[in-house]
């Protein structure tokens, strides 16, 4: 066994589906998740001795949030480093739960941002070599991104659409989706200018929301009333936290984080059943389908087309509908993490995948500076 593989396992998650909850906090929205994953694992709050949390509202997240639940956890873990930071809690709940340092790990995020401020907004301090710049991030960072694809690899933002197209079809199948109305390619096209060349309908939603899952030791993973999702694998990356400072602004840190993901779990991306990735843009998607070896550099935009991440299609990408269709309330690397368990335990529904018994979750955050891919799988792939 190499690393953390097989030590731990997901045994509940939970969400809170108010994706526009105007009156609620954030810490109400985290707590309802919080209530949903612990019945889901048939735990009580009381039996939690593991916080792993953070948000974009709070100076000690996790103080602020064991306070608010009620518990005394003996193992804390606030690390920040944006939206990848619940797939990048997977690592250190193993860890500690490996230690013998907690229990039950709880991995929680909430986010009020849709109804606080309606705005998607970069949560970030200025950044002292391009705030003079006036870019408006995190959109400009990703245009910046989009942009080199394209006039490197010959990407079309027709093949950006293929990817909101797809994250749409998916959240037509899934009940919990905030934007479920068919749309189309041309309607996609057609949509306002941001930044070039990303539309807003290149952007993720900007939602309310919750998540939370529950971990245990994998000793303990048959305990529990659900089918336990393994951590087979896990890495982390980052290269840079500016934009500006982005050594290649067509290839991301996923380049690193999937290749020692995959060797830890002893799998290869041809492996993988169902993939669940941080679409904050659709530039994302194509990205981190390159980097974590699904096809090659520069390949991503062709790879998409004609619905090949669609339902149906050779591979499914995001099957809740994304951070573009299901939800993004402000981070969104908690979410794949959920519907890849789902999927694991064949709870998905209309959009469940047959026969599923491996899933990999990958979290972006900042301006594609923290990149951490995790492959979660069933007790079959042990």
């Amino acid at each position: 066994m190499s690393g953390i593989r097989g030590t731990a396992s997901v045994v509940g998650v939970g969400l809170s589906t108010r994706w526009e909850a105007p009156g609620r906090t954030a810490l109400e929205l985290m707590a309802e998740a919080v209530h949903a994953a612990l019945a889901d694992a048939g735990l009580r709050l009381d039996q939690v001795d593991g916080l792993l949390t953070g948000t974009a509202m709070h100076f000690l997240p996790t103080l602020s949030v064991a306070e608010y639940l009620g518990i005394r956890p003996r193992f804390l873990d606030g690390t920040m480093i944006g939206g990848s930071s619940f797939v990048e809690h997977l690592i250190p709940a193993a860890l500690a739960l490996d230690a013998g340092l907690c229990d039950v790990a709880l991995i929680c995020y909430g986010s009020n941002q849709r109804t606080a401020s309606g705005k998607l907004v970069s949560g970030s301090e200025p950044q002292p070599y391009e705030q003079p710049y006036e870019p408006r991030h995190p959109i400009t960072g990703y245009a910046l991104a989009a942009a080199r694809h394209m006039h490197q690899y010959g990407t079309t933002r027709r093949q950006m659409a293929e990817v909101a197209l797809a994250a749409r079809r998916w959240a037509e199948l899934n009940p919990e989706a905030f934007v479920r109305q068919p749309t189309s390619i041309e309607e996609i096209l057609a949509a306002r200018m941001v930044n070039d060349p990303i539309s807003v309908r290149d952007c993720c939603l900007v939602t309310d929301g919750a998540g939370a899952v529950v971990m245990v030791r994998a000793d303990r993973a048959d305990d529990f009333p659900k089918p336990p999702a393994f951590l087979l694998g896990a890495a982390a990356a980052t290269w840079h936290r500016q934009i500006s400072a982005m050594p290649d602004l067509t290839v991301t840190a996923a380049a690193e984080s999937g290749p020692r993901a995959f060797a830890m779990a002893e799998m290869s991306p041809q492996d993988i059943d169902v993939v669940q990735l941080y679409d904050a843009f659709t530039i994302n998607t194509i990205l981190f389908l390159e980097d974590l070896g699904f096809c090659r550099k520069g390949e991503g935009g062709a790879f998409v087309e004609d619905g090949a991440i669609a339902p149906g299609g050779r591979l499914p990408v995001n099957t809740n509908g994304g951070g573009l269709s299901c939800c993004h309330p402000g981070m969104y690397g908690i979410f794949p993490v959920i519907e890849a368990v789902r999927q694991l335990r064949g709870e998905a529904g209309e959009r469940q995948i047959a026969e599923t018994e491996l899933a990999l979750v990958h979290g972006n955050g900042g301006q594609l500076s923290s990149q951490v891919t995790a492959i979660l799988g069933t007790a079959a792939t042990l």
